[in-house]
C-alpha cells in the first residue's frame, strides 16, 4: 500500500508545480524581447549618429568654402557635431566632423559651375 501512497504524493507535488514551467517560459521570452528591442535601439541611435555626422559634415565643408574655419565650426555645431579637422588647399575645403563614435569627411570647392564669393 505505500505505492499507492506515494503516487499521490507525487500527484499533488506535480500539480503544485504545474505552473512552474509558463512562469519560467514567461521570463525567457520577456528577457529575450527586451534584449532584443535594446539592440534594435543602438542600432537606430547608431544610424542617426552617422547621417547626422554626415549632414554636418556637409554642411561645415559648404560653410568652409565661402567663411573659412570659422563658419565650419560654427555649422557643424548648429548641426550636433565637432568639427575634428579642417584644411583649405586652393578652392577645395576638406572637412571631418565627429558626432559621437562616429565620423564623417565632406569636400567642397568653387569648382566649375559653382559661384565665387
Amino acid at each position: 500500500m505505500s505505492f499507492g501512497r506515494s503516487r499521490v504524493r507525487w500527484r499533488r507535488h506535480a500539480l503544485k508545480d504545474r505552473g512552474q514551467a509558463a512562469l519560467i517560459t514567461l521570463v525567457v521570452a520577456a528577457t529575450t524581447t527586451m534584449a532584443t528591442l535594446a539592440a534594435i535601439a543602438e542600432l537606430g541611435s547608431s544610424g542617426v549618429d552617422r547621417a547626422q555626422a554626415q549632414t554636418a559634415a556637409d554642411a561645415a565643408a559648404l560653410g568652409g568654402v565661402n567663411g573659412g574655419f570659422a563658419q565650419a565650426a560654427s555649422l557643424a555645431g548648429d548641426n550636433g557635431a565637432v568639427l575634428v579637422e579642417f584644411s583649405r588647399l586652393g578652392d577645395d575645403v576638406f572637412v571631418v566632423v565627429r558626432v559621437g563614435d562616429h565620423t564623417a569627411a565632406a569636400r567642397a570647392s568653387f569648382g566649375p559651375g559653382a559661384a565665387t564669393p
